[in-house]
């Protein structure tokens, strides 16, 4: 196994939103993206904290950095839960998935659909 250590880059994710949101249309796309987001620091963070390269997470894997890269992205790759627990197992981890309910007024409207669909 070629030397995959884990060198990370300099990134100050706070200054670059910052900047960012200054541009116009930007805080919508970013927003519409929120979950994706979430997603790909979640799988950042825990590659980093494993110590691990996207060409180790690949080879643990068994396909290519350049898929992993994509797959890092928040952007409209959707992975399949199948992918997603073979990287949350490459970085050490386990994959959880939760439905969180929105806000209360969400609620009410669900338990009118379920009664109509009962009755």
């Amino acid at each position: 196994m070629k030397d995959l250590k884990y060198q990370p880059v300099s990134h100050d994710h706070t200054s670059f939103l910052k900047e960012a949101l200054k541009r116009k249309g930007f805080r919508r796309v970013y927003e519409e993206l929120e979950e994706e987001y979430a997603l790909t620091r979640e799988m950042l963070s825990a590659r980093t904290r494993f110590g691990l390269t996207q060409e180790a997470v690949a080879e643990l894997m068994g396909t290519t950095k350049s898929a992993i890269s994509r797959l890092e992205a928040a952007d409209k790759h959707a992975p399949s839960l199948t992918t997603l627990k073979k990287y949350a197992q490459a970085v050490g981890c386990r994959l959880e998935i939760k439905l969180v309910p929105n806000s209360p007024l969400i609620k009410r409207k669900t338990r009118t659909v379920k009664k109509q669909a009962i009755g």
